[in-house]
């Protein structure tokens, strides 16, 4: 039997890109989330979504996990980078772009 940490870490070591947020990537259901999405899609990465919605253990797990009270959450290469507010910043001064870059994640767009 697995706790919620090794759950989320499980999940975060899983794949370079992930996105815990309300809905999926097709259908995101909180504009923060759609927003989140939004961005990754233009910047052209792949990344797991993960929809808090489903399950209230991860949902409350993440938030604690981060020590962060707010959904949507992104995670690069195993790293919490933040929420809406922060990947927009990150994204409008090219810091995300690099970041990804950084840790040698392909993106499809030229940012």
């Amino acid at each position: 039997m697995t706790t919620v940490t090794e759950r989320i870490e499980s999940e975060i070591k899983a794949s370079p890109v992930v996105l815990y947020m309300k809905g999926t990537p097709v259908f995101p259901q909180c504009g923060f989330s759609a927003r989140v999405v939004q961005i990754l899609s233009h910047v052209g990465v792949p990344f797991k979504g993960v929809n808090v919605l489903e399950d209230p253990e991860i949902r409350e797990g993440i938030k604690a996990y981060t020590n962060w009270p707010t959904i949507p959450q992104l995670y690069v290469d195993g790293e919490f980078v933040g929420g809406c507010d922060i990947v927009m910043e990150m994204f409008q001064s090219g810091e995300l772009q690099t970041l990804l870059q950084d840790k040698g994640i392909a993106t499809k767009a030229e940012a």
